[in-house]
């Protein structure tokens, strides 16, 4: 639903070291475009692993609403028996991709070249969000947009009836952005090339390879130049979600900042399009061990030993930015309690996800006593080392999973507890994020439990 029910108050306190195995949910990413490919498929797709967060099972509903069949057959596990590429039928009803802006993008972009119309909304953080950044790419196929001022939902998207391929260089580093335009090129006659002057996360790429689609990649000096083949006749697969980088970012970064922690997490993704936060936690002295490293579902993984570090503050390259950009709000947590100062740059593009997450991070740690600087694209936190984290504050969330676990791990190693005005939102993307914690052994509660 687009409401946003009843906030829920949590809180996290200091305890004991965290230890055992931490089995974190499926790739989001993935399986957001599990199902939409699935939809655009001929035949049966079978996904294991699938992420059942609201953000997934509003897109589940979605392709449901343009005539696919998709069914969930147990945990984790769900078949989709597909239209094929330009077989969607208009929606009788409103689309509401509830908080996902991953969602509503690949969607729009997969329903675009159909001579269809959808309407599309979602919840009040995801109503704030641009839609422009797609929707002026989708106009270059002869899509057509109506939406609210400022080009944010309710959206109505009239797909082109005689849709036209496009070159499109992407003006920022985005996947959602990339794989929208992709994804309307499949139904698009010729060639649809799509150009990053900046690597983003591929999995559209890897996996519409996987269903069966015509698709080239080329580093040129333009930058990543990606050609797909129009009107392809995708074929169901079988798909392994592996398990999600972003959600296991928060018992890795949890592990890293309480004492005497030691913890396994298995089966993490390791695409290098995704694994900048990895990256950037080792460089700051993290003792994470990449254990039996393997191949699921065409993605690289690994399990993942982590233990209590003494960390040091870094600058974060600019150009990883985009490997790990939904991870900077743990990663300031962890550079709260690093020595030194960690200076992450070009970080532009969290200002427009679920919330202002520079904003929403620097309120938050200043009210915990941890001294930060931003700009438009940068956030410095300057860490509190040995002397750790005051902690004690009560932090706005405003919509946000990820702002509201990165806070509740502050809590966990703060001094004093750190409290969440709202953690409701954690089930879009992570639904099992309390007993997972809790297993642990970290204390986080429900405020009145």
């Amino acid at each position: 639903m687009s409401g946003h029910g009843e906030p829920i108050g949590m809180i996290a306190r200091k305890g004991a070291p965290l230890r055992g195995t931490a089995e974190v949910p499926g790739d989001k990413s993935i399986s957001h475009r599990a199902l939409i490919l699935g939809a655009l498929s001929v035949g049966r797709t079978e996904v294991t692993g699938l992420l059942e967060g609201q953000d997934v099972l509003d897109t589940a509903k979605a392709m449901r609403a343009f005539g696919a069949t998709v069914e969930r057959l147990g945990p984790g596990r769900w078949v989709i028996d597909g239209v094929g590429v330009g077989g969607f039928a208009e929606p009788s009803d409103i689309i509401d991709c509830g908080n996902s802006g991953t969602g509503v993008r690949l969607i729009m972009g997969a329903m675009a070249t159909s001579p269809i119309s959808a309407t599309f909304t979602g919840d009040a953080s995801l109503r704030k969000r641009p839609m422009g950044r797609v929707t002026d790419p989708l106009a270059l196929f002869g899509t057509r947009a109506v939406g609210r001022q400022g080009g944010r939902l309710p959206m109505t998207i009239v797909g082109a009836a005689e849709p036209v391929p496009v070159r499109y260089t992407v003006p920022m580093p985005s996947a959602q952005v990339k794989s929208a335009v992709l994804l309307a090129g499949l139904n698009a006659p010729g060639q649809t090339v799509v150009i990053e002057r900046e690597a983003t996360r591929d999995h559209t790429e890897r996996m519409l390879r996987g269903f069966g689609a015509d698709l080239t990649v080329e580093e040129t000096p333009e930058g990543r130049v990606i050609t797909l083949q129009g009107q392809p006749e995708l074929t169901g697969q079988r798909v392994a979600v592996p398990r999600d980088p972003s959600s296991a970012a928060f018992p890795v970064c949890a592990a890293l900042i309480v004492p005497g922690s030691d913890i396994l997490v298995p089966g993490v993704s390791q695409n290098p399009t995704r694994n900048g936060l990895f990256a950037t936690l080792v460089e700051m002295g993290a003792d994470i061990a990449f254990e039996n490293p393997r191949e699921e579902g065409g993605e690289p993984v690994a399990d993942l030993r982590v233990r209590h570090s003494a960390l040091t503050g870094i600058a974060v390259p600019p150009e990883r930015a985009a490997s790990m950009i939904d991870e900077y709000p743990v990663l300031a947590v962890v550079a709260a309690f690093a020595t030194g100062t960690t200076v992450m740059r070009g970080v532009k593009e969290l200002r427009v996800k679920e919330s202002d997450r520079i904003d929403a991070m620097a309120r938050g740690l200043e009210a915990c006593g941890v001294r930060v600087e931003e700009d438009r694209d940068t956030l410095i936190v300057h860490g509190m080392g040995p002397e750790g984290v005051p902690g004690g504050a009560t932090c706005a969330t405003h919509i946000d999973h990820r702002i509201a676990m990165s806070f509740l791990v502050l809590g966990l190693a703060a001094q004093q507890p750190v409290a969440v005005d709202d953690g409701s939102p954690i089930a879009t993307s992570f639904p099992v994020f309390e007993d997972l914690m809790r297993g642990l052994g970290a204390d986080i509660l429900r405020i009145g439990e």
